[in-house]
């Protein structure tokens, strides 16, 4: 999967919104066929992104496009994953899972709609989007449900399906999610996701309570976030960004220990620290990691 700091929703049926998301600096973008549309519009809405992804890819956009589909208990995810799975289309978010069963019923429309729409076989990926109970219990096993899972998005939302579901009630600060937070960060890494997303982040008006979760969820070991507003893309940005104080202190840990090695140590004191081959292999790969981002 390619890294993603920041998703945006963006409601499928406002076509309209999609280049103002795009401009506000997201790696990804995620039109919604599901809550943001109403009822009434659904055919419209699936038409709708179906024009959108076509035109991006026609564009040359480099954004990752997600869709959101309706949940299979509505009747109408055929139809959405018939309309859009489509070339330009880089995969699906799939909302209210219970388990493992739900996303193979999933791949089973996915792989159909590959072949009948002319799509390269396998190459649509899943986000897993935990906001059920039921999908926090069976994280460990969507994580490995399908090669086409790429992570799993741990939602935390105030009011909406996943505080209903398991009864907590949010709070900024997020104890009562850290729990399913860490649990999902487990899952994906534990089954060679790398790029566990959380979100969302609802209050518009507070930019440093938004900051604020980045950090703590970036410290958790989350690699992105999911948005509703495009606001919040230079926040998310910068926080699951390494900085270049960060990429240069472990460039400098780096060719310290490289130093020390061909001196025949494996083991160097490094600006008060210890540092031997486990803290290289950390510090090499946030250092490739920020070369997705231009931070060397």
């Amino acid at each position: 999967m390619q890294p993603l700091r920041t998703l945006l929703f963006v409601p499928g049926h406002r076509a309209s919104w999609v280049d103002k998301a795009i401009s506000a600096g997201v790696d990804g973008i995620i039109l919604d066929l599901e809550d943001s549309v109403p009822t009434s519009l659904k055919a419209e809405g699936r038409a709708e992104v179906a024009r959108t992804v076509t035109r991006l890819r026609d564009e040359g956009s480099t954004v990752s496009v997600f869709v959101r589909p309706n949940p299979l208990d509505t009747g109408l995810t055929g139809d959405d994953i018939e309309s859009v799975v489509i070339p330009g289309l880089s995969g699906l978010a799939l909302p209210m899972l219970t388990g493992r069963d739900d996303v193979v019923r999933y791949e089973s429309l996915v792989t159909r709609y590959e072949l009948k729409n002319g799509v390269e076989p396998g190459s649509i990926e899943f986000i897993c989007d935990l906001e059920t109970a039921e999908s926090y219990a069976a994280c460990e096993e969507i994580a490995k449900a399908s090669p086409r899972v790429a992570t799993l998005f741990a939602g935390t939302a105030r009011d909406a399906d996943v505080s209903r579901s398991i009864g907590f009630t949010f709070s900024p600060t997020g104890e009562e999610t850290l729990y399913l937070r860490s649990r999902a960060v487990l899952a994906c890494r534990a089954n060679g996701l790398n790029h566990p997303l959380v979100g969302i982040w609802q209050d518009l008006n507070d930019d440093e309570g938004a900051k604020q979760f980045s950090l703590s969820n970036r410290a958790l070991g989350f690699k992105g976030q999911v948005l509703i507003h495009p606001a919040h893309a230079k926040i998310a940005n910068e926080v699951f960004t390494p900085s270049k104080a960060e990429v240069d202190f472990y460039r400098r840990m780096i060719d310290a220990f490289e130093i020390s090695e061909n001196a025949g140590a494996a083991a160097v004191s490094f600006e008060g620290m210890h540092v031997d081959y486990a803290h290289v292999k950390t510090a090499r790969e946030i250092v490739r990691y920020a070369q997705n981002f231009d931070q060397l």
